[in-house]
């Protein structure tokens, strides 16, 4: 099981620093989410600043942008990395879709299906020099001069992975995509009920072996010193579960486990009391969601969350542990 840091830094001018730090920890690769940066930016700079680290968008928003833009930024940060990069896609939801980015909207399998098979067949145009002809429902492909292309590369095969919670989209991984983002929001049960197989489905479709899909998940940990630590730890945990929660496209979660806080919090959302939501995240539903134990013993804790589920890894703390403690906790994890 490899780890991978997830960047956090607040400015692009602090990304190199943040990658030497992920180096020094012991981590495996760096990812980054798209939120308030460019995930794509963040990864050229931490590819230069740290190159040997894996590099990997966690999640870009692939229908905020064509096929065409995302292909070139891939095959540039491919080349830059040696093939170390990861290209991690989301769909995002209808409301940031049209009204953060002002794109168009439709079914988001089907047209993410459609959005895999544009990519690559850009990417074989690149590295073999065929005519660009790629006709689909939601987007067209038809031109592609030599002043425009960027050209074969030593590492052409860029691995693409979707992020995905709910069983459709997990059959679109099985089928089309070399890897799946797991959200934190997640339990053992539903990786295991659900998640698996989904894929296992749509693997089977086209004749894929969907052990050979690579399950990169991100996981809750509530830990500590002390008891101090561990509280102020668990309460911050208990937050973020309850805003995951609160949302509908999260719900089948809850559905599996028999939780009906749902919609209380959804409506508690609505009404914007974001800072009574966690009281309704009960100890059952954090230990179940989150991994928790004291700093002693959260190795092997997360180790048996993710035994057999999942082949890399990025923590989530509800209180960061200073870097010496997560230093010898990414040791522990990595020579296990």
């Amino acid at each position: 099981m490899r780890l991978d840091h997830y960047l956090a830094a607040d400015r692009i001018g602090t990304v190199a620093d943040e990658a030497h730090r992920a180096r020094s920890l012991g981590f495996d690769g760096v990812m980054a989410a798209e939120t308030s940066h460019d995930p794509f930016l963040a990864l050229t700079v931490t590819a230069t600043a740290e190159p040997e680290l894996d590099l990997g968008t966690a999640v870009a928003v692939a229908f905020a942008r064509s096929p065409m833009t995302i292909a070139h930024s891939a095959w540039d940060l491919a080349d830059l990395s040696q093939g170390r990069f990861l290209l991690g896609l989301g769909t995002q939801i209808r409301p940031h879709i049209v009204g953060r980015f002002s794109m168009p909207w439709g079914e988001p399998v089907p047209r993410m299906r459609e959005f895999i098979a544009a990519l690559r067949a850009i990417w074989h145009s690149w590295q073999h020099g065929d005519p660009l002809r790629f006709k689909g429902e939601h987007y067209r492909f038809s031109l592609m001069t030599p002043f425009f292309n960027p050209g074969p590369i030593a590492h052409p095969e860029v691995p693409i992975y979707l992020a995905a919670v709910g069983p459709a989209m997990c059959r679109l991984v099985g089928e089309a995509a070399d890897g799946i983002h797991i959200h934190p929001f997640h339990t053992r049960r539903y990786l295991e009920e659900t998640v698996g197989p989904a894929i296992a489905v749509g693997a089977a479709r086209r004749g894929r072996d969907a052990a050979a899909v690579t399950r990169v998940a991100t996981l809750f940990v509530v830990t500590g010193r002390d008891a101090g630590e561990m509280e102020r730890s668990a309460a911050a945990v208990r937050n973020r579960i309850a805003f995951y929660a609160s949302t509908p496209a999260y719900r089948a979660v809850l559905d599996l486990h028999g939780w009906a806080m749902g919609d209380e919090l959804t409506a508690m959302s609505k009404r914007g009391e974001w800072s009574m939501m966690g009281d309704l995240v009960d100890d059952e539903v954090l230990e179940t969601v989150a991994v928790v134990a004291p700093i002693d013993r959260v190795a092997r804790a997360i180790e048996e969350r993710c035994d057999g589920t999942v082949d890399r890894l990025g923590l989530v703390f509800g209180e960061e542990p200073a870097d010496e403690t997560l230093g010898g906790l990414v040791a522990q994890l990595s020579n296990r």
